[in-house]
């Protein structure tokens, strides 16, 4: 009988652990956007999400949009969530979660990562250029030059009529 007290006893402390490690939170994930967190309108944006374990569902949120989500099964402990043509509406606070595939239980959310779209481009579509530095030399030498000219005729037109008003003087003598 004493066995059977013993037997009960383990399996009693087994099941107290095993629903222990049921309720235990996953660590939480990380994630990063590469190669920034800040993108030009119509580029592309890789998130990562880094998880404690391999082989694991990885899942991609987007804070304030319920409706928004990506799985990836990952192979190793980091999933690649490939977001690409962003418009402005894709702007926001992202964020991971996983589940393991064996016990589907399910991590606390990953802190917010914070998606900028910059809208400052041209209608083409295109990257707005930034001028080279050629393009800035001949600009800043033309400037100078306008400068200069318009300094000259100011000079000349004042000489001129001053002379034209000397000579008007000098009859009147």
């Amino acid at each position: 009988m004493d066995i059977d007290r013993i037997y009960l006893l383990c399996l009693g402390l087994c099941l107290c652990y095993g629903d222990e490690e049921e309720n235990e939170q996953l660590p939480r994930p990380s994630i990063s956007a590469w190669p920034s967190s800040v993108v030009k309108y119509k580029s592309n944006v890789t998130l990562r999400c880094w998880t404690h374990f391999q082989n694991v569902i990885v899942t991609l949120g987007k804070l304030h949009n319920s409706g928004y989500q990506q799985e990836l099964r990952s192979a190793g402990k980091e999933a690649e969530f490939h977001l690409t043509n962003l418009q402005p509406e894709d702007a926001g606070g992202y964020f991971c979660t996983y589940r393991t595939v064996a016990s589907h239980r399910r991590s606390e959310q990953s802190p917010y990562l914070q998606l900028v779209v910059t809208e400052g481009v041209e209608e083409g579509g295109g990257n707005p250029s930034r001028p080279s530095n050629s393009k800035l030399i001949i600009l800043a030498t033309f400037s100078c030059l306008s400068i200069s000219f318009l300094f000259v005729s100011i000079y000349f037109i004042y000489r001129c009529t001053k002379q034209g008003s000397s000579h008007e003087e000098a009859p009147q003598e």
